[in-house]
């Protein structure tokens, strides 16, 4: 997006004054930027940017108070803070390591922990050159006293790097050994104890597709993990794992830990798309990354759910905040930071049998806020991080105002441990021992109404030798015991043996009789069963399809999903037929396992790059339901008719109209190939044609525009690019520079010469009112000049949330929003008695830098085109008739 997104997104989120009532807070300094609850004031502390010390992503707190710091890029930096109130500047330190030579003594680190009078540092780094030390956790020591550190231990060598490389390191509740994250690009060491079962699969029916654009290809189950070690790194437990990329976990007083998992923008519009999340990462989790269409569903019973889903973004830091100096009402809180989008997300703790759900609050935010760190202080202030990837790095304090009335300490909740919590941590001892009480004890949770207390009885049965329970699972007569059984034999059991005789004990439960959750529940262990032993016997297939086939489809969504995959896999007779009707109906699903907090619409507004993604998704949302579908049909081989397989391919063409992440067509034609390689040979091409071949590039991965930018191009500065510019537009190229204009989305907003959109202003007239350097300047650094008149709007709720748009109009009630520039008819109706107040963003929504893809020639093209006001007769191009070439 170029000028497109300057004009079009700033009219866009244009309000006028005086349709204004809510209070509006002018933008000020850094601080003055943040959206905070009432009674909070921030602090800004330091600008690590203009101090030239890199872009810092990890914080702790030593033994004295002061704060240690990391570079992401770079090393280390401790600090002495000034007291709040204070006007005085923090004391910064390079923090070096006597006796080490290296370049950079120490740091690119993701986590930073003080403890055992140490500076445990995480480093996520290929050796080079410059920083030779390789990913790790590694133990900083001052062994002669004298506040500099001297002695270097690398703990755990580890295999990963990069931002889904190994994180951070939390002191484990009992003071006496650490806890370590890291992201599904760091492989798992070998463990010496592992409280999950390690024989992970993918356990999917569902075609497996891996990234079309080569994203975690490579990498497999368990995906991200949670390990345990103490203070040598003698000894290693695998504690939980199944993440996507967690960076940070947190501690509370109950001795219960959380994660912030990440999503998969890549995914979005898929049915395999999961939004980022908090779990309770219980002893022995798994909760079910995959990668590409393998990736799994809440809804899978041999999986955990999160507490909360949050929605897009991208986790960095968690936080809990028993030693903060805040009201009561942040006891049993989690602070979440959404680096992306600028949010910390509030998470109000609530016990809920053995594990937890929540309140959310937005608690924090702003524009922009890459959020990487953060950590309560010794004055139990909040103080954060901005920066990453090398941007603009700041440090931040945020306080309550009242603080001093509140004593440092107070904000320790006393842990409400339910009986259920209690079952289920007492069980958990039986994830890391075999011992026959195990079976007794855990036997019973089996028919527990409660999940993770389930799932820990599921556990601790599997780590037992399966000769010791085996026979239980035939003799079993409960339902849901057998359900879950059946699944724990099916993972530990011998493939070669316990297929058929598991599922022909499966289908002697009445089916009628279950609730929607055991029913989905056995049928996902069915398909975890058939996938691990594979394709039945003649008899025990006849008995499954007369079984579960008169039950497809179903008036339940979410179980027509598990049924078609058993169905198609085992051939069934009309899979094909019923399937196919379903995708016809537009079957919708309610997909309540990933519900979110934080609505995608919220968010386009907030961040330029990554909101307007969302904005064309939300616009053309594919459907969800057939996409599954017809996924799930390109693994059928038999029950297809030539009418049956016309309809079908026709779908995929359809496809390829709507909008999703940035593998989603990849996706699609993946499949369509998988389901070409079914039809008769003579048939190939006429399908392939009929399903949208040519609307697809070579790669597959996009469709065929009018014009892509050829590049190669630049980061363009204005002085650079005014000096191209302003002696060359005459003898252009009209029609590229008209193609250009399409190519990079401004008529999706903009009307020029009578084509185009209605979001934006008419552009016609633009290069009687605008110098070349005007329009550029604009185009590279839209943040310099943002007009109040083409200001988004955050109206701050009275319950913490934000909501951000433009309105449109207002009556005596509502305000009048809307929220997506490429969708704008859309509105949504905000209470004016729920808004507190309201503040007009500093921050421009076009993003900067994005005519980097052209080369000067098309930069030439595209401002002629503009300056010309899309007329082909204007003397920019009526001076000559031949247009210049060259790169």
């Amino acid at each position: 997006m170029t000028l497109a997104v300057l004009l079009a997104v700033g009219v866009f989120c244009g309000v006028m004054l005086s349709n204004r009532t809510a209070k509006h807070r002018p933008p000020g300094s850094k601080a003055d930027k943040l959206k905070l609850p009432d009674g909070f004031k921030a602090d800004h502390l330091y600008s690590v940017s203009e101090e030239k010390n890199g872009s810092w992503v990890s914080m702790t707190f030593d033994n004295k108070g002061r704060m240690i710091t990391s570079d992401q890029y770079g090393g280390l930096y401790r600090l002495v803070l000034p007291a709040i109130g204070s006007t005085d500047k923090p004391q910064v330190e390079t923090l070096k390591i006597e006796g080490d030579t290296a370049k950079v003594a120490m740091g690119y680190a993701h986590g930073l922990l003080y403890a055992f009078n140490s500076l445990y540092v995480m480093i996520n780094n290929r050796s080079n050159a410059r920083f030779p030390k390789g990913s790790g956790l590694y133990r900083l020591q001052d062994t002669d006293n004298n506040d500099q550190y001297d002695k270097i231990t690398l703990i755990k060598p580890l295999t990963g790097e990069g931002e889904h490389g190994p994180h951070s390191i939390v002191m484990a509740p009992d003071q006496k050994s650490l806890f370590v994250v890291a992201g599904n690009f760091t492989d798992l060491p070998k463990m010496d104890i592992y409280r999950l079962m390690p024989n992970w699969k993918n356990d999917n029916l569902f075609p497996f597709i891996k990234d079309p654009r080569g994203h975690a290809t490579d990498r497999n189950a368990p995906g991200g993990w949670i390990a345990h070690t103490d203070p040598e790194g003698k000894e290693w437990e695998l504690y939980t794992a199944g993440f996507r990329n967690p960076y940070d976990i947190a501690f509370n007083e109950a001795g219960d830990l959380f994660a912030y998992d990440s999503d998969m923008e890549w995914d979005f519009g898929t049915p395999w798309y999961r939004p980022t999340r908090v779990c309770h990462a219980v002893s022995g989790g798994e909760f079910g990354w995959r990668t590409g269409s393998a990736n799994t569903s809440p809804a899978f019973a041999d999986f955990l759910s999160p507490v909360m889903n949050i929605g897009q973004g991208s986790p960095t830091n968690l936080i809990y905040l028993k030693d903060a100096r805040f009201p009561a009402k942040y006891k049993n809180t989690l602070l979440a930071f959404d680096w992306s989008f600028g949010i910390v997300h509030g998470l109000h703790l609530k016990p809920s049998g053995s594990t937890y759900t929540a309140d959310h609050e937005e608690f924090l935010s702003g524009a922009p806020l890459p959020l990487t760190d953060g950590a309560i202080g010794p004055d139990g202030a909040l103080y954060f991080l901005t920066g990453g990837r090398r941007l603009e790095s700041d440090l931040y304090r945020v306080y309550y105002v009242d603080y001093k009335n509140i004593a440092p300490g107070s904000n320790v909740a006393t842990p409400v441990i339910t009986n259920e919590h209690k079952q289920r941590t007492a069980i958990e001892e039986y994830h890391v021992k075999k011992d026959p009480k195990a079976i007794e004890q855990a036997w019973p949770l089996l028919k527990s109404p409660d999940r993770f207390l389930r799932y820990a009885g599921r556990l601790a049965i599997e780590h037992q030798p399966v000769s010791q329970w085996e026979s239980k699972v035939y003799a079993e007569k409960d339902p849901q015991s057998i359900i879950y059984a059946a699944i724990a034999l099916g993972r530990q059991g011998d493939s070669s043996k316990v297929g058929g005789p598991l599922l022909k004990k499966l289908t002697t439960i009445d089916y009628a009789k279950l609730d929607d959750l055991n029913k989905q529940a056995l049928l996902r262990a069915v398909e975890v069963i058939l996938y691990r032993t594979g394709q039945p016997d003649a008899a025990t297939k006849a008995a499954l399809v007369a079984y579960l086939n008169p039950k497809y489809p179903s008036a339940n969504a979410l179980q027509n999903r598990f049924l078609a995959k058993i169905l198609i896999t085992i051939e069934a007779p009309k899979a094909v037929e019923k399937t196919l009707a379903l995708i016809a109906k537009n079957e919708k699903f309610d997909d309540k396992d990933n519900e979110m907090v934080t609505a995608s619409a919220d968010l386009i507004l907030r961040n330029p790059q990554y909101g307007l993604d969302l904005a064309g998704l939300l616009e053309k949302m594919p459907p969800q339901q057939q996409t599954f579908y017809a996924i799930m049909l390109s693994s059928a081989k038999t029950g297809w008719t030539p009418a049956a397989r016309e309809e079908y391919f026709k779908w995929f063409h359809k496809a390829f109209s709507f909008q999703g992440g940035r593998s989603y067509i990849g996706f699609i034609d993946k499949a369509r190939q998988l389901a070409l390689k079914n039809v008769p040979g003579d048939k190939v091409a006429y399908y392939n044609k009929l399903s949208g071949s040519e609307l697809l590039t070579g790669t597959g991965n996009d469709l065929v525009k009018l014009y892509t930018p050829k590049g190669p191009g630049r980061a363009w500065k204005v002085d650079q690019a005014v000096e191209l510019v302003k002696d060359s537009l005459s003898n252009r190229d009209f029609e590229r520079g008209k193609q250009i204009f399409s190519a990079v989305l401004c008529s999706r907003c903009h009307t020029i010469q009578g084509e185009g959109a209605d979001v934006g202003p008419e552009l016609t007239q633009l290069g009687t009112r605008f110098s070349v350097k005007d329009m550029l300047e604009a185009i590279i650094v839209p943040d310099q000049a943002v007009s109040d008149q083409y200001a988004s709007i955050s109206f701050e709720m009275k319950d913490g949330q934000s909501i951000v748009g433009r309105e449109v109009n207002q009556d005596a009630n509502f305000y009048y929003v809307s929220q997506n520039p490429f969708d704008p008819k859309t509105i949504r109706k905000v209470a004016k008695k729920d808004v507190v107040s309201s503040k007009i963003s500093p921050v421009s929504m076009m993003l900067p830098g994005l005519i980097n893809g052209l080369n000067p020639n098309e930069l030439r093209d595209l401002v002629a085109y503009l300056m010309a006001g899309g007329n082909k007769n204007n003397p920019i191009y009526t001076e000559s008739s031949a247009p210049k070439s060259g790169k």
